[in-house]
């Protein structure tokens, strides 16, 4: 479902090339539960945003959901992001004036995947299955921090997306509400969606199916974790 193939990210900065990425090869399969740990600076948000087309490699060859994205335009990658990945962010990024059901409404308004009388259902659909179903008519504001998140990850999840990314998805909440969060995506994962989340978090190992180590830009350790029971979508936090 992913591949980068020896992939290296440099930055112009202020003080000279920075090398995010150094000819860092991954693969993650379809379905897969993986975590990609590693300090500030190890290059984790950088890998994440090479998955979506956020960024673009200095070299090498990424592949994601079928599509080669060295390949696509600014534009072609805009439209193939909203269709093929889900991203979820430390912060939410819920748009504050809508409702949390809008907000889900949203992403399938902008890339036209539903027909406009099945968006809503579908949103509310959805945010039953993440489970705050009855949250949806409240703006973001009025929401916990587990019920703003589980309302990203159900906008993340509008257009089916047979990839969904996630940074530092849990770095605001507390531990009973990440846990539930961390379930949330097993049960997603084990119903088929590629998961990659990126996190300073090294318990997570107890979760997901491997764990990849970034230092430097490189991988540092890859540990599969084989016969890993998943997780399933939990009540609302």
């Amino acid at each position: 479902m992913i591949n980068l193939q020896d992939v290296t990210k440099i930055y112009e900065t202020a003080a000279g090339p920075f090398t995010a990425l150094d000819r860092l090869s991954l693969n993650v399969s379809p379905g897969e539960y993986l975590a990609v740990v590693g300090k500030s600076g190890s290059g984790k948000s950088t890998l994440i945003n090479m998955c979506a087309g956020i960024d673009r490699p200095t070299s090498g060859d990424i592949r994601v959901a079928g599509t080669r994205l060295n390949d696509l335009s600014e534009s072609k990658l805009a439209a193939w992001r909203g269709k093929n990945v889900g991203i979820v962010f430390q912060f939410y990024q819920l748009l504050p004036t809508l409702t949390i059901v809008e907000n889900v409404v949203l992403p399938m308004d902008f890339c036209a995947t539903y027909p406009v009388r099945e968006r809503r259902p579908r949103a509310r659909d959805i945010l039953d299955r993440v489970g705050i179903a009855d949250q949806a008519d409240k703006l973001p504001a009025t929401l916990s921090g587990g019920q703003q998140q589980r309302a990203a990850i159900a906008r993340a999840l509008a257009n089916s997306p047979a990839v969904l990314l996630a940074d530092e998805p849990t770095g605001n909440l507390d531990s009973r509400t990440a846990d539930s969060i961390l379930a949330l995506f097993a049960g997603l994962a084990a119903a088929g969606t590629t998961i990659v989340i990126v996190t300073h978090e090294r318990e997570i190992a107890g979760v997901v199916d491997r764990v990849v180590v970034l230092s430097d830009g490189r991988v540092e350790a890859d540990e599969p974790r084989a016969s890993r029971n998943r997780g399933h979508i939990g009540a609302s936090s």
